[in-house]
This record gives structure tokens, sequence and C-alpha cells, in this order.
């Protein structure tokens, strides 16, 4: 009999709100006493997450072990799919890069593979904790592609697990979803389903009961919770598909304008997060030269195919504006990873590892020259770094393939135990570095929104709030917020009952 109970959550189609929700449940059983454990046994995303022996994961999964309180592992995420060019993209097994494969052959050869992985994953979470909770991804209803799907009802199946299907309601035709998606299930699937959760909802609830008299008739399963959207959540999102959400709830009267260059391959976009929650800073993704404007700061964040995306800000004119920019009116660049490979002299990749180009000139605004190598570097990283004349501890995580080798006469950025890292222009106007999460250095991002501050005539502003401390009251407000629109007493009943059951292959 299995030690661990499994809940899992399946949604209509991405963006459903399944992460956040397994965040929250994460968290509830957390506060609840439980060991608690979250699972998603294949995700494509290029928003990654380290974990303290130097492994890849998707940044949800160790976002919601953070919000259970337990360091996360390769056995949350057994199976990382990051899209790189093409139909192709690079495949992670616990934590280290396996091949790069087509998507038409990943489906042919890999499930065998990928099912051993899952299923020796499952069994030693299950044995090791007290709950389990398992995101699902896209939608169980992708009728093409089910008879060898890694990562929905199979899960479901190996682990035994209810499954509480998802809906937007802000996309529009929620009950339409929720049914189609109920009666495109196989029987045993569908009885597997356990009930629903409509997500993300505004307006007067008194006007949806109707549907939901409805839909529990028609469907016989009941509705398990009805989420009122949750603004200003201040939680890593997963992946780019929400991107155009960032900057639609700002407001843009502040005084400080930070633009966010968003090319096709972005990854870990999450590191300018901090960003969102101070006071003074309006922060602006962009895709295209016109919408640059004048920017206090102008930000390259990471990148899974560096030369591609280099190509992308010279077709676009941003390569052009971001370098008349720092010329002319001295403006702040940060790049980070890929983007801080983009801001030097060169960009070479002999071996075609991201891009079929091999060789690709960068900004030059940096005195840098990168080899795209083989060999990925995912590494916990720390060190002493030097700016505005005082020294910073910081802390971040390392996800590249590739190395950046300075001129003679180059500042580094960091001083590590093992060497240095980044680089910076005599004036400190152009910052690269490979650190992930170096804005989560709240000493650090209060000296350069403060030294901009200055250079602009306002006073500084000190006292700033910590954006790790933040991140555990947003999980707490999270949970809160659903544990009060949830039957989770009902919920916790059907664990324990599918927990009885023995183990269904």
């Amino acid at each position: 009999m299995s030690k661990a109970l499994p809940i899992m959550f399946q949604g209509t189609h991405s963006d459903a709100g399944k992460s956040v929700i397994v965040t929250a449940f994460c968290r509830i059983f957390a506060q609840d006493g439980y060991k608690t454990v979250p699972f998603k046994s294949q995700n494509m995303a290029l928003n990654s997450y380290i974990t303290v022996d130097g492994k890849e994961i998707g940044r949800a999964q160790g976002v919601q072990a953070e919000a259970a309180g337990v360091q996360a592992t390769t056995d949350m995420n057994p199976i990382l799919l990051k899209p790189n060019r093409g139909n192709q993209a690079q495949i992670v097994l616990h934590g280290k890069p396996f091949k790069n494969m087509e998507a038409g052959a990943y489906r042919r050869d890999f499930f065998p593979t990928g099912l051993k992985l899952i299923g020796e994953a499952l069994e030693r979470l299950t044995d090791e904790n007290e709950r389990m909770v398992i995101e699902g991804a896209g939608s169980p209803a992708e009728v093409n592609l089910n008879d060898r799907e890694l990562v929905n009802m199979r899960v479901a199946r190996l682990a035994n697990a209810p499954v509480i299907l998802i809906g937007d309601i802000e996309k529009g035709g929620v009950f339409a979803s929720l049914v189609g998606t109920l009666q495109l299930m196989e029987p045993e699937d569908r009885d597997r389903v356990i009930g629903v959760i409509i997500n993300k909802f505004r307006g007067d609830i008194k006007l949806l009961q109707s549907g939901l008299d409805w839909f529990e008739e028609y469907t016989g399963k009941p509705v398990l919770g009805v989420i009122p959207y949750l603004p200003n959540l201040n939680i890593d999102a997963e992946d780019s598909v929400i991107l155009n959400q960032y900057s639609s709830v700002q407001n843009q009267d502040k005084e400080i304008d930070i633009a966010v260059i968003q090319y096709p391959k972005i990854s870990n976009f999450t590191d300018v997060d901090p960003f969102f929650v101070e006071p003074d800073c309006h922060v602006r993704f962009i895709t295209g030269a016109e919408q640059l404007k004048e920017p206090d700061l102008i930000i390259l964040p990471g990148s899974k195919n560096t030369i591609d995306d280099f190509r992308f800000l010279q077709d676009s004119g941003l390569a052009e504006k971001i370098i008349h920019l720092h010329n002319k009116k001295q403006t702040k660049v940060f790049g980070i990873c890929g983007g801080y490979q983009m801001l030097g002299q060169s960009i070479a990749d002999p071996y075609g590892v991201e891009s079929l180009e091999q060789y690709s000139e960068g900004l030059g605004l940096l005195p840098v020259a990168t080899t795209i190598t083989q060999e990925k570097t995912t590494v916990l990283s720390e060190g002493e770094l030097s700016f505005c004349g005082k020294i910073l501890n910081v802390q971040g995580y390392e996800i590249h393939m590739g190395s950046s080798i300075l001129a003679e006469d180059a500042k580094s950025l960091i001083i590590t135990e093992t060497g240095t890292d980044g680089c910076k222009n005599k004036e400190e106007t152009v910052i690269g570095t490979y650190f992930h999460g170096v804005f989560h250095n709240d000493e650090l991002r209060t000296m350069l929104i403060n030294h901009i501050r200055e250079e602009k005539g306002l006073d500084p502003l000190f006292n700033r709030v910590s954006f790790n401390q933040m991140r555990e009251e947003a999980f707490d407000r999270l949970a809160d917020h659903v544990r009060a629109h949830v039957k989770l007493d009902f919920i916790e009943e059907k664990m324990l009952e599918f927990g009885q059951r023995r183990l269904v292959k």
C-alpha cells in the first residue's frame, strides 16, 4: 500500500491555472502538518529551477516545493522539455541534458523510457512522503496524443490519484470546456474525476449559480470550488504564455522605467519579478524598437537560443536602438545569461548546439567572447559583486550552454570561490552576468534602483520590501484564498478513499 496520498489537477487547456492551484494545495497540506511534495512527470518550459545538487527541473515544481517547505529534487519533475529551434527540444532527464529530439521522434521513440522514469520517480516520492500534489499538462482531451501521453491520465492511473479538472472562466466558455473535456475522456478516466474547479472568477457568484447547478445535474460531477481571481500574487509564473499579462495591471505613473526585451526564445523571465513589487518601478516587456522609447534600464534576459534571438534583436531594430541609447543617453543595460552573451563582441556555436548558425557578432558593449559548448552548466552560485564602490554578497543559479572569455583589461562583476563571473564596463552602465536570480538579492536591487534615482535627481528610497519574505507571504495568501473557496473536506475524503485501493496499472 502506498504511503503518500495523491491528488492530481488537470486543466481543460494550458494556462488554466494548474500550476498555481497545485502550489496552493502544496502550501495547504504543509500548513496542515503533512510532508508534501509536488509532481509533474513531464514539463515543457524555458523557465528552469536548479536543485541543491545542481540539477535542472521546471521552475513551477521548484516553486511548488518551496510552498510545501521541502527541498526540490528531480523526482518532482523527471522529464523537462526545453524548446530550442524549429520543432526540436532539448530533453532533460533527472536534471541533466539527454539529447535534442524532434517532436515526432520523441513521441515515437521515447515513450518506454519516459514511462519507466516516471514510474520510478512516483514510487520514490510515494514511499517518502504523506501527500503528493500532481500537475497535468495541456488537456487530457487531446485525443490525438493520448495513446502515448506521459503527463495526464496515464500518470493518474500510475499514481492511483483522484483527479480534479480545472476550467478557466476568464477565457470564456468554461462550461463547454469542462463538459467537452469530460465527454472526450475514456470512461475509466472520467470515473477518476472527482469534480471540477472553476478558476479566475470575477463578478457576482449569484449570476453563476444556475450554471453550476446545470453542470452538476448534466455531468454528475460536483463543482468543488469557484476560485475568485487573485491579483498581485507575486509567485513565479511557469511559462512565457503569460508574458502579455505582465505589464497590463501595472500603474505606469512611476519614476523608474524598465524595459525587458522579449525575444522569441526568452527563458527565465521571472528574473525580473522583484521589480514588479518595487513602488517606483514600471516594467515593460517589449518586442520592437518603436516600443523601447527611452527607459532608465534595459534588461536582456536569458535565452534558449542566443544567436537566433540576437538575430531577432537585429531584425527588429532593437539592437541598433539599444546601442544608440547607451552611446547617446548612457542608458543602463543589464544582461543575464543569454542576454549577457549578447552584450559581448561575439557568439560562436561551432557544434550547432542551439543554432544552425555557427557565429554571430554581439552588441559589442562588453569586451567578452562567448562559445556555446556541448556541456551544460547547472549550479547554485554565490559570490562577491562589486557595484557603485561597494562589495555585496549575491546568490543565484546558473543554467547555460557555453562560456564567456573576458579581454585582458575587462572588469569582472562577481568574484566566486572558483573564479569570476560576469563583466561590466568602467562606467558600470553595461553589466552582464550568468547569475539568474541576481535581482532577487534585495541589497543589490535597492542599490541599482537608487543609483538610477540619484542620476535622475530623485531622492533614494530605502526600507524596500524583502522579495523572499514577500514570496513566503504570497504562498500563505494563496493557500488561504484557495482554502476558503474549495470543498477541502470532500477532496481529502476522496484522497483517503483512493488511498485504500490497490495501485492500478
